[in-house]
């Protein structure tokens, strides 16, 4: 398998608009009408996917391996936050990158997300045991 190169500072932008099915109450991370924890880590890797999606080549594809997450302000049902992913570095096949989640100026999550190139054929047999 021939690695696509990814520069860093390459990035993607993903909006949402948070609904009841996005909160803490919905998703069982919590009690509260916010935009829970889990979602605002899955807006941030659909970032990241969206960042390497334009170059990656066909029978490749990134999964996420690992993420550190900060919540750090509560975003209620109806407020339209925005994940901003930027590479910050490519070795092989990892790529780390740093998303910021903002609702309007207000910034409402900081995640670290690694992801790692493979094979998408070899992967998915893996996971079904062939």
């Amino acid at each position: 398998m021939e690695l696509p190169e990814f520069a860093p500072g390459l990035g993607a932008r993903v909006d949402l608009t948070v609904t009841d099915a996005d909160t803490a109450q919905s998703l069982g991370s919590g009690d509260v009408p916010v935009l829970a924890t889990p979602r605002v880590l899955a807006l941030a890797e659909a970032a990241t996917v969206a960042a390497t999606a334009r170059q990656i080549p066909g029978g490749i594809t990134t999964v996420g391996t690992r993420a550190e997450i900060e919540h750090r302000f509560p975003t209620p049902v109806g407020h339209r936050v925005t994940a901003q992913a930027t590479l910050t570095k490519a070795e092989g096949r990892t790529l780390l990158f740093d998303v910021t989640v903002h609702d309007g100026d207000t910034l409402v999550a900081e995640v670290r997300v690694e992801r790692v190139i493979l094979d998408r054929q070899r992967f998915i047999a893996k996971a079904l045991g062939d």
